[in-house]
């Protein structure tokens, strides 16, 4: 019977697959956009829980394949809105330092600490409140996500001394954008301190990316 279900489902997978990625005029397949990237993970995972949470354990096979149709079409609902929110964001904000970065199930907006804060301070200056009331409105606009505020720091300075600054800055961010309308259910902040570095903390180019907040955006539907 599981093997069954596993080949079942892999079908299921093939064909998400083949519906997503049509060939171009030459018969290439084409690559995926985030939309039909999130058709397949939908698929593949309603596929299991169509299979899994089977109760009469009659028909299995059909219930894997009815889950993986309806997880694509979800899956691919919520890719193509994380494209259009993306496409939006970067249009709306008119700051070359600030990063958007499409994960495929969730959105990062990257802030250097340049953009939103002097050295040591947990205050964010003009600019970067101008920023974030632009992201707020972005996010009122796409209401259905949840929102995580991660604050981030170079090695410079103590582990607690950092870890104490990383959640003040994601405290203020997240102030901001509640203050720009979003609801405070919907954000949630915490602090890495330095233990997440993207760079070398041995140069000061390094340490300056280090130096950040990072927005997460994540669809709940």
């Amino acid at each position: 019977m599981k093997t069954r279900i596993s080949l079942l489902l892999a079908s299921a997978g093939a064909l998400a697959i083949s519906a997503c990625t049509p060939g171009d005029r030459y018969g290439q397949p084409q690559q995926m956009n985030r939309a039909q990237q999130g058709a397949i993970a939908g698929a593949v995972v309603g596929g299991v829980l169509g299979a899994t949470r089977d109760k009469d354990k009659n028909n299995q096979g059909m219930d894997a394949i009815k889950g993986a149709i309806v997880g694509a079409a979800v899956g691919g609902v919520g890719g193509a809105i994380l494209d259009q929110q993306q496409k939006s964001l970067q249009q709306q904000l008119n700051n070359p330092n600030i990063r958007i970065v499409n994960n495929g199930s969730y959105l990062t907006v990257v802030m250097p600490e340049s953009t939103l804060f002097a050295t040591d301070s947990a205050a964010v200056g003009a600019q970067g409140q101008n920023d974030l009331y632009i992201i707020a409105r972005n996010l009122n606009q796409y209401p259905n996500s949840r929102i995580q505020v991660v604050g981030h720091t170079d090695s410079t300075g103590s582990a607690a001394y950092n870890q104490d600054l990383s959640e003040r800055r994601a405290r203020s961010v997240a102030g901001i954008l509640t203050a720009g309308g979003v609801s405070q259910g919907r954000i949630a902040t915490s602090g890495r301190g330095a233990t997440q570095p993207v760079a070398s903390n041995d140069t000061a180019a390094g340490r300056a990316q280090n130096r950040r907040v990072e927005i997460l955006i994540t669809p709940t539907r």
